[in-house]
């Protein structure tokens, strides 16, 4: 065994003889970091930009569940809302409001911005217990006695008590705490649909048979107009006169909660106030609060990911429009709507798409300078200021632009806008380019 080893060793140092030590440690480097430490380095790149910051600062006030500290573009409505609250500070008062309206028309943040306010409010004088209740998720009237009182007692039992039960502890539960009741039964048609308006009528009646009065207010919330469903019985107790409608956002409105939402998410100096305008306008025709909070996000997102050393830290024209193919609005006509325009309009559109490809805003003066450069480029004569004047209207007709009035010194001047909110300035440019060639051979 001996010599065989002695041979075998003999013969493993003859076969080393012409082995380089020095190209197997480099292949054996070179393989390493080829297969582990490269390709790690290289998995983690694309994670880079989460948690950067270079253009959000704080995501939680972009969440559609947020509930900012003042209500904006609503003003008017909060102060309906409050007029009908007007004698709740009364001890033996109690009352009533049904806010309906359409999605992201505000109605669940004002009916929680004006709960919260009205605590505070009454903090000295009357204790206020706030159940808000969403009847999506609690579709049925047991549910939403069960959901009540628990937001009063933690600790009540959720099975095993019948509906007389469970309105009895809670008659016994608002005694006991001498506190006043606000009951808000959100997307309450839900509940309505499978239980009818049984549960409305008890709640209504809750201090009858009772010693005192006022331990029990009611708001209904609803995209659909609920009195329609109501019995007379429940609707003559809630009052037709409590009804409070609310209408979409308008375009004041939209751009007092996109400023309001930017400056709350994001850093300063990393969008404009033309573009915080463009993304108003965009959401206008749904007239939807959520809408323009998610159009800056996702354009703050845009901005975000094409981030790099040499990028300018600002959301562009771009990346507001970066999401348009997902958040498209029903009501906004095609891109194929230029096809059938006459040739001067589409030398007035391109005049006003090469503007807005790198600004936000243009005005009309803009559009005849820019039109005329495009006329000599096409070697077209001009046409007159009112016929271009049809041209712009017809464009904004067509939903291909949008017009906004501003008053200027004393208000006694006043310019007009363009903005081009929803479709990519540089897409239409391409196709009208495109169709001009064929027109003006």
């Amino acid at each position: 065994m001996e010599k065989r080893n002695g041979k075998l060793a003999t013969c493993s140092m003859k076969s080393l003889r012409g082995f380089d030590f020095g190209t197997f440690i480099l292949n054996s480097i070179r393989i390493f970091n080829n297969g582990w430490r490269k390709a790690s380095h290289v998995m983690s790149d694309y994670l880079n930009r989460i948690g950067a910051g270079f253009i959000i600062d704080n995501s939680e006030f972009l969440d559609f569940d947020y509930v900012p500290d003042k209500i904006v573009g609503r003003e008017d409505i909060q102060r309906e809302l409050a007029n009908k609250f007007s004698s709740i500070a009364d001890l033996n008062s109690s009352c009533r409001a049904i806010i309906t309206g359409p999605v992201g028309s505000g109605k669940t943040v004002l009916a929680k911005t004006f709960c919260r306010d009205l605590q505070k409010h009454l903090a000295n004088k009357r204790e206020i217990v706030i159940s808000h209740v969403n009847c999506r998720n609690a579709s049925t009237s047991t549910r939403v006695v069960q959901r009540i009182l628990h937001e009063i007692d933690p600790g009540h039992p959720d099975r095993g008590l019948s509906m007389g039960e469970l309105l009895l502890s809670l008659r016994k539960l608002i005694r006991r705490n001498s506190s006043h009741l606000i009951v808000v039964l959100d997307e309450v048609d839900h509940m309505l649909r499978k239980s009818g308006d049984d549960l409305l009528y008890q709640l209504l009646r809750i201090d009858e048979d009772q010693q005192g009065k006022g331990t029990l207010s009611l708001i209904l919330i609803s995209q659909e107009q609920v009195l329609d469903v109501l019995e007379t019985a429940v609707i003559s107790r809630m009052g037709k006169t409590n009804l409070l409608p609310i209408p979409p956002y308008n375009y004041e409105g939209l751009i007092k909660i996109a400023q309001q939402r930017a400056e709350m998410a994001l850093h300063p100096g990393t969008y404009s106030k033309d573009i915080i305008c463009l993304i108003a306008e965009k959401a206008v025709p749904s007239g939807d609060a959520r809408l323009v909070i998610e159009l800056i996000k996702a354009a703050a997102e845009a901005s975000e990911f094409r981030q790099d050393a040499h990028t300018d830290r600002l959301i562009t024209i771009k990346d507001v429009h970066s999401q348009d193919k997902i958040l498209a609005v029903e009501m906004i006509s095609e891109i194929e709507t230029v096809d059938d325009l006459k040739p001067h309009a589409m030398l007035v559109l391109l005049s006003i798409c090469r503007r807005l490809r790198k600004k936000e805003t243009m005005t009309t003066g803009d559009v005849e300078s820019l039109y005329e450069v495009v006329c000599e480029e096409y070697e077209q004569d001009m046409k007159s200021h009112t016929t271009i004047w049809k041209y712009l209207k017809e464009l904004e007709n067509r939903q291909i632009i949008v017009s906004r009035i501003d008053t200027i010194g004393d208000g006694r001047g006043r310019t007009t806008h363009l903005s081009m909110p929803h479709f990519l300035p540089t897409d239409i440019a391409n196709r009208v380019e495109m169709l001009l060639k064929k027109r003006l051979k």
